[in-house]
C-alpha cells in the first residue's frame, strides 16, 4: 500500500521574512518539527517564472539566489546551502510530460527567495534534497490546479511538495507603507479558509468573483496561483490546516495552509528514486 505525503502551500512573503520570522515563520518551524522527514522536498515559486514550458532544476548544489534589492546586508549574507536532485528532476519532467507539459531540465538554476526563505524554517538543517519547479508564465487558476495534479504521485514517495506564494500581495499598498489595510486582509483570508476547510473548489477557481476584495488582495494573481497548484496536488477529500501567520506590514496575509489526505497517516512510502535518497 502506498500513502500520500502532506503538502502545503505557504506565504512567503517579503525577503525579511528570512530574518523576522515572526509569527508565521514560528508555525512553520513548528510543523517542520511535526512532519516525518521528507526524502527530499519540491518546490514552486512565483519568482521563477517561464515562457513556453516547465523547468526543473537539476543542480546537484543549487546556488541560493539572492533576488531583491534595497534590504539589509545580513539577508544578502544568508545561503541556503541544500542538496540538488538530479534524479528527481529528471523523474518530475518525466511526470510532466506524460500529463501533457513542456517541460525541461535546468542545470544551472538556483533556488529564488520564494523558495529558500520559507525552507529556512521547514529544513533549517538544509540537509533535504530540494528541488525547485518553474511555473509557466501563462497559468491561471485551472492550469495551477492541473500543474498540481501532475505534480501529485510524488506525494507517494516520501516527497514534501511545497507551493510558496503569498495569501494577499498588493505590493502597491505595501511599498506605501499602508498600515490600513488590515481589514480586507483579513476579510480575503478568512473567505480563502472557508473555501478551503469546505472545499469549495469552484468558488476558489473563480475566486476574483467570489472573495471579498479580490482585486485590491491580488492586482495579479502570480502569488495566489501556488494555492490552486497546492489544490491540484492534494486531490479531492483533503483536509486542511490554516497555519495561522498574522498580517505583516498591514498587506501581506502570513498564513499557510497544511494539506492533508485520508491516507496521511500510518503511511507505507513507496520506494524512493535511486539518487533521491
Amino acid at each position: 500500500m502506498t500513502t500520500s505525503f502532506p503538502l502545503l502551500f505557504v506565504s512567503h512573503g517579503a525577503p525579511l521574512f528570512a530574518i523576522e520570522p515572526g509569527l508565521a515563520g514560528q508555525r512553520l518551524a513548528e510543523l517542520s518539527r511535526e512532519l516525518p522527514k521528507p526524502d527530499a522536498i519540491v518546490i514552486l515559486s512565483p519568482h521563477w517564472m517561464t515562457r513556453g514550458e516547465v523547468s526543473v532544476t537539476a543542480s546537484t548544489a543549487p546556488k541560493t539566489i539572492h533576488d531583491f534589492g534595497g534590504f539589509p546586508d545580513a539577508l544578502y549574507q544568508l545561503q541556503y546551502p541544500a542538496p540538488g536532485a538530479p534524479a528527481l528532476a529528471e523523474h518530475i519532467v518525466g511526470l510532466l510530460q506524460t500529463s501533457g507539459w513542456k517541460a525541461r531540465l535546468d542545470p544551472a538554476r538556483g533556488l529564488d527567495h520564494g523558495a529558500w526563505v520559507p525552507l529556512l524554517y521547514l529544513a533549517p538543517e538544509a540537509d533535504i534534497p530540494v528541488v525547485q519547479v518553474s511555473m509557466p508564465s501563462t497559468l491561471d487558476t485551472r492550469q495551477a490546479w492541473k500543474l498540481g495534479e501532475a505534480l501529485k504521485p510524488l506525494r507517494e514517495m516520501n516527497i514534501l511538495i511545497v507551493a510558496s506564494g503569498s495569501l494577499t500581495h498588493n505590493l502597491y499598498e505595501f511599498r506605501g507603507n499602508a498600515i490600513h489595510g488590515a481589514d480586507y486582509v483579513k476579510s480575503f483570508a478568512a473567505w480563502t479558509a472557508n473555501a478551503l476547510q469546505t472545499r469549495n473548489t469552484e468558488q476558489l477557481l473563480d475566486y476574483q468573483n467570489y472573495a471579498p476584495s479580490a482585486e485590491r488582495a491580488h492586482p495579479t494573481n502570480e502569488h495566489f496561483l501556488p494555492l490552486f497548484i497546492a489544490l491540484g496536488a492534494a486531490g479531492e477529500g483533503y483536509e486542511t490546516r490554516v497555519l495561522e501567520g498574522g498580517v505583516t506590514y498591514g498587506v501581506l496575509a502570513m498564513d499557510s495552509y497544511l494539506f492533508t489526505s485520508a491516507d496521511s497517516r500510518g503511511r507505507e512510502i513507496a520506494q524512493p528514486i535511486q539518487g533521491v535518497a
